[in-house]
């Protein structure tokens, strides 16, 4: 799926990312800046390969991964594969 494409998430998940740091940075047309999915399980676990050292409140480190707990990010994977 190319990158460069502009997404959209439902309204429901919008409201749920109430967290957000990066102004939805994410579904603007030239979204580089979020950290790739690596796997997923079920579509509710994403672990992320962290592009940035920038804060965000959805990031979760344990001992060996990184995960993705944002209601977009993982809609915009679990909808289109990004």
């Amino acid at each position: 799926m190319d990158r460069k494409k502009r997404h959209s998430v439902s309204e429901e998940t919008i409201a749920e990312t109430k967290r957000c740091e990066k102004a939805f940075s994410c579904l603007k047309k030239t979204n580089d800046d979020f950290c790739p999915i690596e796997s997923c399980v079920n579509g509710k676990v994403h672990f992320i390969k962290c592009l940035s050292t920038v804060s965000c409140s959805y990031r979760i480190y344990n001992a060996y991964n990184c995960i993705c707990r944002c209601p977009t990010r993982m809609e915009l994977y679990n909808r289109y594969g990004v």
